[in-house]
């Protein structure tokens, strides 16, 4: 009995096997490629080498630039002009003969003769104001472009260079070897713009009613490339949009500004005493021991008399910055300034704020709170921040440089602020803040890669914001018990994921060359990356294996390998299905419940039965029979009403196979029988989250792991057997995958109201 069995057993597996194979060889057609979800990454990843491991890390011959600066800045309040000198010390750490160096010169997208306004289509439509009629067909464009008045060698001999735009190319007077060094010199100026009119990046906000700006400096300065194992010099201009790629190096900066100026910036300010003031002074030292609130600096009554009157002297500030891929500062005489420390591991920083009266009472109120909170989440999600200081400057837009970050967020004049104005102030500095991480820190290519800055740092400014509203609920409003997060949870992303695929492109596309760019570059990055954390790792498993990607590249050059590989060799999760799909494809997730059939269990045989013991020679009397709801002998088998354990057949074949002790603990024994069939109208595979509801009110959820998709993209079952009777199924029923379609999720299939029958119930009423 027993051999029997398990022969006949083993041929219904065996028969069944075969069927499918023969569904899977009927697929496949002379000269088919292998499109199966599941294959590796293998064509769209770069062989591991010595510079860059199989296993995401850097390998034993990984090496980076560095390219450290000296320079002398000076702002002009009354022409609004920037005027530098420079030397960069250029370090050659690669393998390679250089035989010139690139410099970028961001700032020439502003030169009256950029080509950036000619990439876009334009048209004339049948209306527009006259403001904007002016400014599109009558106002001459700014010129905000680098001026270069020489570039030299330390000797003050000229060097050949050529300007491409927003490039330089520096000859060299001769090659330089692995481990040379070379210094040069480089004299400019430009005009700086009004990014609130013009926009930008950078710039100045012009107040009318006392002739004051206050400036928010970044690209600045000639910055050299980046030259790595990748792509050699990076030679992608600036357009405007897709930020940059920077090497490390030291920095010492004098700015000299109009003396009644407040100015902070990248580094340390080595001239501390001979800026501040003696209350200033105590205060600071005051701040440095206050870890619950932040500690006035500068007041608002200072900053509001000191903005009321011009000095005509000068003060210079001296900030030193070391292993920085770049430097930013503002400087302004509106600016009132708070500090308090936080402690981040064994050391503390300094979270900083500087801010106009134009943003109290909101920013006196959350601005360097959000600074504080923002490092420790960061920390806790990556590394311990290392540097002294992270400052959150009040400007009209959001941007981010090393240890400082322009934010936007204000009141009206009268104070009065609404909720989505408090939270796109505190998110947007938990944003930039965070920047500090991704990419100032773990130094991604932006200008290539968008997603490995924007993408990351969206998803970790998402814990964040929880953590944000968690440890301080007093900013939450009534009505809120968690932090309103735009970005994150799967379901935010539904509406982008289900649009029109002609105006969607991957994420591993050019930041300049990607439709819906917030959605592409942060949304889809950081939803996908929340999915595995919440859905598909766990929360243990991700947060090892992201830590160890921050830690493994932090102040060197990753790719997008570097960090897909290391999430999978610290996890042990194969996730190649995953990157495929959600980040070099544009599907989008959509499984629903196909159909549900219900079986009974009995000894008693139908004809469909009979055929298959005839068939395989087998004694109809020894099996057991699943007979399908709507087949002939089903409802005697229901009002039968017997579990599988009751069958004569069952009862004598565990009384044979199985110990008395063992039968104990044997499952509660199965009367009810369900073959489900799911399938997935989307491109996009996702685990299978199922939840089966009970006659009695319970619930069950079960997660079937995405590899229940490898061998049928398009649809799979599953047999169920359960002591209770289920009444309601559920796919996605927490909306964690980001399913486009939730009318195929439910068993029975929910039946909502149309449109037209809302309308004419509503006429009745």
């Amino acid at each position: 009995m027993k051999f029997f069995k398990y022969f006949f057993g083993t041929m219904l597996f065996v028969c069944a096997s075969a069927f499918a194979q023969d569904d899977i060889k009927s697929e496949r057609k002379p000269g088919h490629t292998n499109q199966n979800k599941f294959k590796q990454l293998y064509d769209e990843f770069a062989t591991p080498n010595m510079f860059r491991t199989g296993s995401g890390a850097p390998g034993p011959a990984y090496y980076q630039q560095q390219a450290d600066y000296k320079m002398d800045i000076e702002i002009d309040d009354v022409s609004a002009k920037l005027y530098g000198k420079e030397t960069i010390t250029y370090t050659n750490n690669s393998p390679d003969e250089l035989t010139y160096l690139w410099v970028q010169l961001d700032q020439n997208m502003r030169a009256k003769d950029s080509k950036t306004p000619l990439i876009n289509s334009s048209g004339i439509g049948p209306a527009t104001s006259a403001s904007r009629a002016t400014s599109t067909y009558l106002k001459e464009r700014f010129d905000g472009g680098f001026n270069i008045e020489y570039v030299k060698d330390v000797n003050d001999k000229d060097l050949p260079h050529t300007i491409n735009r927003t490039m330089m190319r520096v000859e060299l007077p001769k090659p330089m070897k692995t481990g040379d060094q070379f210094s040069f010199k480089i004299k400019w100026w430009y005009n700086i713009n009004d990014h609130v009119k013009d926009g930008g990046r950078s710039g100045y906000e012009y107040f009318e009613e006392n002739d004051n700006r206050i400036y928010v400096m970044a690209q600045f300065y000639p910055r050299m490339a980046v030259y790595n194992d990748v792509e050699g010099w990076q030679n992608s201009q600036f357009w405007g949009r897709d930020e940059f790629a920077l090497p490390f190096g030291d920095f010492d900066v004098n700015i000299t500004v109009p003396a009644d100026h407040i100015l902070d910036g990248t580094g340390y300010l080595t001239n501390r005493e001979e800026v501040f003031t003696k209350d200033m002074m105590n205060r600071y030292n005051k701040a440095k021991k206050s870890f619950d609130k932040p500690v006035m600096i500068v007041t608002e009554d200072e900053a509001r008399k000191t903005e009321k009157t011009k000095s005509n002297k000068k003060k210079t500030w001296k900030l030193s910055a070391q292993m920085v891929r770049d430097f930013g500062f503002a400087t302004s005489r509106k600016f009132i300034w708070d500090m308090m420390a936080v402690k981040i591991g064994d050391k503390d920083v300094m979270a900083v704020s500087l801010y106009s009266k134009e943003g109290n009472p909101l920013w006196e109120q959350w601005s360097t709170r959000t600074v504080a909170s923002t490092l420790k989440s960061y920390s806790r999600m990556t590394f311990d921040y290392p540097y002294h200081k992270a400052i959150s400057v009040h400007a009209p837009m959001g941007m981010e440089y090393p240890m400082i970050c322009y934010n936007f967020g204000r009141p009206d004049e009268n104070g009065n602020y609404s909720d989505r104005t408090k939270y796109g102030m505190i998110s947007v500095i938990i944003h930039e803040v965070g920047h500090n991480f991704f990419p100032m820190i773990v130094n991604s290519d932006e200008r290539q890669w968008t997603w490995m800055d924007e993408g990351l740092n969206t998803f970790v400014q998402y814990v964040a914001e929880q953590d944000f509203g968690e440890w301080n609920p007093t900013a939450l409003s009534p009505g809120h018990d968690k932090y309103p997060s735009r970005r994150g949870p799967a379901k935010n992303i539904v509406r982008y994921m289900g649009g029109d695929q002609d105006f969607i492109a991957p994420i591993m596309t050019k930041g300049l060359n990607t439709y819906q760019f917030g959605s592409n570059a942060y949304s889809k990055p950081a939803t996908g990356l929340n999915i595995l954390r919440e859905t598909i790792m766990g929360r243990d498993l991700f947060d090892y294996s992201f830590r160890e990607y921050a830690r493994r590249w932090m102040f060197k050059h990753p790719t997008p390998e570097d960090f897909f590989r290391t999430m999978e060799d610290a996890s042990a999760v194969d996730l190649d299905w995953f990157w495929r799909g959600w980040f070099y494809t544009t599907d989008y997730t959509d499984i629903g419940i196909k159909e549900v059939k219900k079986f009974a269990v009995t000894n008693n045989p139908n004809e469909n039965g009979r055929k298959l013991a005839e068939r395989y020679n087998i004694d109809p009397n020894a099996l057991v029979y699943f007979i399908g709801e709507g087949d002939e002998g089903y409802e005697d088998a229901l009002k039968n009403g017997k579990s599988i354990e009751d069958l004569p057949t069952v009862k004598e074949y565990i009384m044979d196979n199985f110990t008395p002790e063992q039968q104990k603990n044997m499952k509660k024994s199965p009367k009810y029988f369900y073959q489900v069939t799911f399938d997935k109208p989307g491109g996009l595979v996702m685990p299978l989250i199922v939840q089966y509801e009970y006659a009695d009110g319970s619930k069950e959820k079960i997660t079937y792991p995405a590899q229940i998709w490898r061998l049928n993209d398009k649809e799979v079952s599953r047999a169920l057997a359960t002591d209770k009777e289920i009444v309601a199924i559920t796919v996605d029923p927490d909306l964690e995958t980001a399913d486009i379609d939730t009318s195929n999720n439910s068993w029975p299939r929910e039946t909502k109201e149309s449109d037209f029958d809302k309308f004419k119930n509503k006429i009745k009423d």
